[in-house]
């Protein structure tokens, strides 16, 4: 005797998943706050509502926060998003690098939006970034100092990933 089984599973991507995803890198903001006393409290929900909104649009290509010194990177955490597959880990977030001197370092957040959200018409993008409660200016990606980068998280919600690397010193 002999059977078979199919199993077929769908998901669809939904603003309460984007808003998860956004809750974990807005956890490892706070985390970085406890470290380092950047970002501001008061910037947290601007900084989680914006990155949700987008997530839900699928406009996201990275995101990215952290400590420049003389222009390059120090200290900072790089969420790039993928698909997701059944196999990613829905990491916890945090452990988070402490004890890294960021004297004369100043904070950053950037944002760097995907082709699905460039190929909209300029009128488009415009209506969408005047509705987040964050308004940017698009920046080059800041030079590395002395580090390496380490892929330590994955966050998925929905078929939605994202994978967290960290840039720290070396030691």
């Amino acid at each position: 005797m002999s059977f078979t089984m199919t199993r077929t599973t769908t998901e669809s991507f939904t603003l309460t998943h984007a808003k998860e995803l956004a809750a974990k890198v807005v956890a490892d903001m706070r985390r970085c706050q406890q470290l380092y006393g950047q970002p501001p409290e008061s910037s947290l929900n601007n900084y989680g509502t914006e990155l949700a909104l987008l997530l839900n649009e699928r406009y996201v290509a990275n995101y990215e926060f952290g400590f420049l010194r003389n222009g390059a990177r120090i200290l900072s955490w790089n969420y790039t998003v993928d698909a997701a597959n059944e196999f990613m880990p829905n990491d916890r977030p945090g452990r988070m690098m402490a004890g890294v001197d960021i004297s004369g370092a100043s904070w950053f957040n950037r944002l760097n939006k995907n082709s699905r959200f460039w190929n909209l018409p300029a009128d488009q993008r415009k209506r969408v970034e005047e509705e987040l409660p964050v308004q940017r200016v698009i920046s080059a990606d800041p030079p590395n100092a002395s580090g390496q980068w380490t892929y330590d998280r994955t966050y998925t919600a929905g078929g939605v990933g994202l994978g967290r690397k960290t840039f720290q010193p070396f030691a």
